[in-house]
């Protein structure tokens, strides 16, 4: 067993000394999923790559989350799921009113912007996602570690137990089912 595996199911077991070992050793993937993932969202964008690690990490070790991981793959996988939310609970909360509603932010060169779009795009594919999943699981998988954790259709492959041909398979298969559910929410939206 690996050292992070070993970690990981030390920590998955409430071990504080091992989920503080973890970090170090996993950060920096993390870290690169998550700018790549951030990478894809409009400017303007008040969470940092940074930020969304820290926010993932901290979830995926909080007492009441706590999962017993089966492997790096796994871990890994949670760790997209994390971020996914995450990344739909904050556009959900600039939407609210509190947070500035329906404002939209001007830069100072007074080139008018629309970060409001990608909130919306981003709402659009978590629901049409949820939806997905209840159709079909393994493919929404597949889609939330390509696309929230920007894993490639290998490591997804690996993460999930799939062999090469199937993830792509299920990869191509979501992106029509998602992409024509997109479509038809904002027809009739």
């Amino acid at each position: 067993m690996s050292e992070v595996s070993h970690l990981l199911n030390a920590a998955a077991s409430g071990d504080q000394h091992a989920a503080a070992h973890l970090l170090p050793l996993v950060y920096d993937e993390l870290r690169k999923l998550a700018a790549a993932r951030m990478a894809a969202e409009a400017t303007g964008q008040t969470l940092q790559p940074t930020a969304l690690v820290h926010e993932a990490y901290l979830r995926l070790t909080s007492p009441a989350e706590r999962l017993r991981w089966e492997n790096r793959g796994h871990f890994f996988a949670a760790a997209a799921e994390a971020m996914r939310r995450i990344l739909v609970d904050n556009a959900r909360r600039k939407r609210t009113h509190k947070h500035g509603g329906q404002r939209q932010r001007v830069e100072l060169n007074d080139v008018p912007t629309n970060p409001e779009i990608a909130d919306e795009r981003i709402l659009a594919l978590d629901a049409a996602l949820t939806r997905f999943a209840a159709e079909d699981p393994i493919a929404a998988r597949v889609v939330e570690l390509r696309h929230f954790a920007g894993l490639s259709i290998e490591d997804a492959a690996d993460a999930l137990g799939l062999s090469r041909a199937t993830a792509y398979r299920h990869w191509t298969y979501a992106r029509v089912w998602l992409r024509d559910a997109i479509s038809e929410t904002a027809q009739d939206g």
